[in-house]
């Protein structure tokens, strides 16, 4: 995707934008943060403050866990990161399907998409969050809409900064890459838009 490209050529040829979830249209630190204690408290391993959390956040899930283990440190030894991973999913999904959220759209987030959709522009979400979790948080927060497709980590071999998610929204918006623009938070984002 070459977003200098898009730029270049005009506002004009933009078809479509597609956005990251965490940290771009969502605020899902505190769940995320809740999910993770939850898991680190079954291995009997210490807490992590919400904002130790947030600043490991990004990547994707197997990303947090590897970024929590190295932040443990020492008591990393004990860690076993692949059930610390499959615990950590467990409690995410229950909190997203049987708890009260803390995850919110960031302000103007629904009035934003509502008026692109209203252009005539094309939306898709593009996350390194698994597709059905993404779904089922756009649907529950009134998001899901004017959202023509998403790509979830999970969707494609290749995770963000690996540009195949993005192509694949553009495919299935039946756009072409330059007439897409990609909106995130994070180097990771940036780089699967120039990949």
């Amino acid at each position: 995707m070459n977003t200098l490209g898009a730029a270049s050529s005009g506002v004009r040829s933009v078809r479509a934008v597609l956005f990251d979830l965490d940290g771009t249209l969502l605020d899902t630190a505190a769940d995320i943060s809740v999910a993770l204690n939850r898991a680190l408290a079954e291995q009997g391993l210490p807490e992590l403050a919400p904002a130790v959390v947030r600043v490991l956040i990004g990547g994707g899930v197997p990303a947090l866990i590897g970024r929590t283990v190295a932040r443990l440190g020492a008591g990393a030894a004990a860690v076993d990161a692949e059930a610390l991973l499959d615990r950590f999913t467990f409690h995410y999904g229950w909190i997203n399907r049987h708890e009260e959220m803390q995850t919110r759209a960031y302000p103007g987030v629904a009035e934003g998409l509502a008026q692109l959709h209203a252009l005539g522009l094309k939306l898709a979400v593009v996350t390194n969050k698994p597709r059905q979790a993404t779904i089922e948080l756009l649907t529950r927060l009134g998001l899901a809409r004017p959202i023509r497709a998403v790509v979830g980590g999970d969707s494609v071999a290749h995770r963000k900064p690996h540009a195949e998610g993005l192509l694949r929204a553009c495919e299935e918006l039946r756009v072409g890459p330059r007439e897409a623009l990609m909106v995130g938070d994070s180097l990771t984002d940036v780089l699967a838009a120039r990949a």
